[in-house]
């Protein structure tokens, strides 16, 4: 990806839900285990990037979870209930194979983001993290600080002095 040499932010108009979820690999001999669970989550990345209606924003996989973006907590859920997505088999199996045994743990956190409750920025790098499905636009004048992204008030922070050649003092 293309680094973007700037200061930018992301322009969202409503919340969003952020998902994480993983595995971890308790008993690594057990491969019969671990690793259908583990091939599970790029099928069901595949389905929902076809599917543009299902309210998945984006994700990013890391080592052993994903990052995801979703519209709202009803889009997510109507995915994870969903007996005909790739979601559900999954969920069935992994308690069928595996279960309580020990052998591989899963986990999950999900996180409803109110408008004017995030902010993000990022300073020379490629479209990262919400950046990447979201509208990335230089970060400057109000929005310029983490305070006025998230709908604050300038007057309600001081301003530090910029240092020499910043178009503005950043805040994040």
């Amino acid at each position: 990806m293309k680094i973007i040499n700037d200061r930018m932010t992301v322009v969202r108009r409503g919340g969003l839900v952020v998902f994480l979820i993983g595995m971890r690999v308790n008993r690594w001999w057990k491969i019969h285990r671990w690793l259908p669970v583990a091939l599970a989550m790029p099928r069901m990345l595949r389905e929902l990037r076809s599917r543009p209606a299902s309210g998945f924003i984006g994700g990013i996989t890391l080592p052993g979870m994903s990052i995801q973006y979703w519209e709202s907590t009803d889009a997510l859920m109507a995915y994870a209930s969903d007996r005909s997505g790739q979601h559900f088999p999954a969920w069935a199996d992994f308690y069928k194979r595996v279960g309580k045994s020990g052998d591989v743990g899963i986990w999950h956190e999900t996180y409803a983001v109110a408008e004017g409750s995030f902010e993000a920025v990022y300073v020379s790098t490629p479209p990262t993290g919400l950046g990447r499905f979201s509208e990335l636009v230089p970060a400057r004048g109000h929005l310029a600080r983490a305070r006025t992204r998230m709908g604050g008030k300038a007057a309600e922070v001081p301003s530090p002095p910029a240092p020499s050649g910043a178009p503005d003092a950043p805040s994040a």
